[in-house]
């Protein structure tokens, strides 16, 4: 006898009301939904599916992260660290410098090679120590040190990148890695691509220098002095001391804030121990010129009339009210590790993304018109309940990808048409073990039964194989080939539930309300 538990009654009933509560927000206008918002229950779905760059317009961004001048800082700071170390050891050299993945160093004494070589590995356990005759020897990252290197300035550079995407109110980025040492950016509904541009091609590397108040007007960069030049006028320059004194990862705050004049500026704040060195600093060098320096580009020199010792400040120069909110956006969001070079830039339009929508909305009516007839040709008033059923499918796929915020893109739309004829193949597997039990001579009940009961085994590796399929996508997938598998997953799990429980509870309640003689099937 076909029965259906209670509980199993009350769960699917349960599972189609919240699935029309939370897929009904897509059928709503925007003041609709933002009245929803502001006026009812903060519990009240409200959230609708968001739509790609393909179908809202926006960016299309592939940029390429600089991982050789990360090697090149790495190597400097090698260098750097090697220096007081070998003279501590009382280890003369001759020469001592840079080289592709490490550093090189020429020792006046070869017979120091070995006691030289302990210091190396004792700054870096990574590092791979070789040496040569004449007292030459090299230290470079070994492939270990090499590939942590290059991961985590490509995980820094994403963090930093989508800090910054956020500070400009864009919703719904996407912002992953590609290859090596890429990264994708696809900023659905951006207004000002060229403002998102500008700001991720900044590095945003600030740092406080005092200035070599001794050095002439001959300048030379060496040692530890650095030549930089003025933003206000390039021609200019100041030799600094190479040591920031204080860095930008030392802000724990930026925001545009006009100077004494009104003129624009950032206001900063600095953590702990950004506070005690600024303080540090100033006191130990009034009367000094102080550069602030951001990109290798010296923004201002001020001279340090007292102590500052409240761990604020300000920077200001000849900013615009744009370039002190953009400098502001940046600081707060972080330097990122590396430059970014821009490879590639697509920007797609609002009305070629309209056109899109309309396309798939198209598609995916035609698709269950045809779907529809066929099924209430061919199967009758099972026909009927299996197209309710499908419905039922198509809203429950929108109320999980609302609740999930996520994106829907063109492929997307494509997973929800295949979706539609897809979920009705457990309902045609299920009709037809019916027809044959019928054939067979059973009853009308025992045909129903056994129906639901023998067809359970082929829906399920039928399903199941699709699932594993949409899987693999997703996991080695990238951009449109994921949003396809999302949404081809989803149908697949929300067609399976309504084919076996959604389908069966309509025709249970049909029967029990039925005298039956035959199956309208």
């Amino acid at each position: 006898m076909v029965q259906i538990p209670r509980w199993k009654i009350i769960t699917v009933l349960i599972v189609c009301v919240f699935g029309l509560l939370y897929s009904a927000p897509n059928m709503l206008g925007t003041d609709m939904r933002a009245w929803i918002e502001n006026t009812l229950p903060g519990w009240v779905p409200s959230q609708t599916v968001n739509l790609g760059l393909d179908l809202q317009g926006g960016s299309h961004i592939l940029l390429q992260v600089d991982v050789n001048n990360v090697l090149k800082e790495r190597a400097d700071d090698l260098v750097s660290s090697a220096r007081p170390e070998l003279r501590k050891a009382k280890i003369g050299y001759k020469r001592i410098g840079r080289i592709d993945g490490g550093m090189r160093v020429t020792l006046r004494d070869a017979g120091q090679a070995e006691e030289a070589r302990k210091i190396l590995r004792g700054i870096d356990p990574q590092l791979d120590v070789l040496s040569s005759q004449g007292g030459i020897i090299e230290a470079k990252f070994n492939e270990m040190a090499l590939k942590d290197i290059v991961d985590q300035t490509i995980s820094q550079s994403i963090e930093i990148v989508r800090r910054r995407v956020d500070e400009t109110g864009t919703n719904e980025p996407v912002i992953q890695r590609q290859g090596d040492d890429r990264i994708l950016v696809q900023l659905p509904g951006v207004d000002d691509p060229e403002r998102i541009k500008e700001l991720l091609g900044k590095t945003a590397k600030l740092g406080f220098h005092l200035v070599n108040m001794e050095v002439g007007s001959n300048l030379r960069a060496g040692g530890g002095s650095l030549v930089l030049p003025m933003v206000e006028d390039p021609a200019q320059t100041l030799s600094l001391e190479r040591r920031a004194m204080i860095t930008g990862d030392m802000l724990v705050h930026a925001a545009f804030s006009p100077d004494q004049n009104g003129q624009p500026a950032v206001s900063f704040r600095l953590n702990s121990i950004g506070a005690k060195r600024f303080c540090d600093v100033s006191r130990d060098n009034v009367n000094r010129l102080f550069a602030i320096v951001l990109d290798r580009e010296i923004i201002s020199a001020p001279v340090i009339r007292e102590a500052i010792c409240g761990g604020s400040g300000q920077i200001s120069g000849s900013f615009s009210i744009k370039d002190a909110n953009d400098l502001a956006l940046l600081l707060r969001a972080g330097a990122l590790p590396a430059p970014l070079k821009i490879l590639e830039e697509r920007s797609v339009g609002p009305s070629l993304g309209a056109d899109s929508v309309a396309a798939g909305k198209m598609a995916a009516m035609i698709g269950l018109a045809f779907v529809l007839i066929y099924m209430c040709v061919n199967y009758s008033l099972f026909g009927v309940f299996a197209s309710v059923a499908m419905i039922v499918n198509l809203t429950l796929i929108f109320a999980i990808l609302s609740g999930l915020q996520a994106t829907l893109t063109l492929p997307g739309i494509a997973g929800i048409v295949l979706t539609v004829g897809m979920s009705v193949d457990a309902n045609v597997l299920i009709f037809e073990r019916i027809r044959e039990e019928l054939a067979n001579g059973k009853s009308a009940i025992a045909a129903i039964d056994s129906g639901f009961q023998r067809a359970l085994g082929t829906i399920i590796d039928s399903n199941l194989t699709t699932l594993i399929a949409s899987i693999i996508l997703f996991s080695f997938g990238t951009g449109p080939i994921k949003g396809f598998a999302v949404t081809l997953g989803i149908g697949i799990v929300t067609s399976f539930f309504t084919a076996l429980m959604v389908t069966r509870l309509m025709v249970v309640t049909w029967i029990k309300n039925k005298k039956l003689t035959e199956l309208p099937v």
